[in-house]
């Protein structure tokens, strides 16, 4: 008798991403990758975001509506959390704004399920990988210093340490206790992939081809780098 697939739930936030989110699913829906589910986590998007999220439900989508925005880490957790509740084995991280190549996540997924690695990173700064062609100098800068911080900082031996495109095994979710992480912004990523690492657990990467957003404006404010470049430091003392 065959095995039957793991259950692969991508989590994707969703903040006024109207234009974009259709192009997504369909991408996603195109992929080969049996036992694949979308949940849409939306932040009530005065855009209608959530009511194109309907639309697009079926049996391999469904969408989890949050009546304030209150962050991307807190959207995360919240679909996350549905996700492991719903049974899902492999869970994928991801943006709604198509910056992240969908065509990579079979990558991910083998890479995690082939390995025994807790999470698999979509890499832009192993070989093979880089970030939007797009990028000015300043702003492709300001990622690899953020990157050589946080590890020089914490230590988390990983080439993209503020990667949001990432493949988590069920198990790995529940060992770093997902209800109890503070941080919010950019850098709930950091800190996932540091309770990972304290856990002992290991953090692969493959490389992705990082594009820039196709609609719509970046949620990069000052109050994210802000949080982004404290974070570190808390979870090194052991504040957060």
């Amino acid at each position: 008798m065959a095995e039957a697939a793991p259950k692969i739930t991508v989590v994707v936030p969703t903040y006024n991403e109207r234009e974009n989110l259709p192009v997504l699913v369909a991408k996603l829906r195109e992929l080969d990758l049996p036992g694949l589910h979308v949940l849409v986590v939306d932040d009530n998007s005065p855009d209608g975001t959530g009511d194109v999220a309907d639309g697009l439900a079926g049996d391999d989508l469904g969408v989890l509506h949050r009546t304030e925005k209150d962050g991307l880490g807190r959207a995360y957790i919240a679909g996350i959390s549905r996700a492991l509740d719903e049974g899902a084995d492999v869970v994928i991280q991801m943006d709604a704004d198509l910056s992240h190549p969908v065509d990579r996540v079979p990558a991910l997924v083998e890479k995690l399920l082939g390995t025994d690695a807790g999470v698999v990173l979509g890499s832009r700064y192993v070989e093979g990988g880089r970030t939007a062609s797009e990028w000015p100098w300043h702003r492709k800068a300001l990622s690899a210093w953020a990157n050589f911080y946080v590890n020089a900082i914490l230590h988390l031996r990983v080439k993209d340490a503020t990667a949001g495109f990432k493949a988590w095994r069920a198990a790995t979710l529940r060992a770093i206790d997902l209800p109890t992480i503070r941080s919010n912004g950019y850098s709930f990523q950091v800190e996932m992939n540091y309770r990972t690492v304290k856990r002992g657990l290991r953090i692969l990467e493959v490389p992705i081809v990082f594009e820039e957003r196709a609609e719509g404006a970046s949620k990069m404010t000052f109050a994210v780098q802000l949080e982004s470049a404290i974070t570190p430091w808390k979870l090194l003392f052991g504040r957060m």
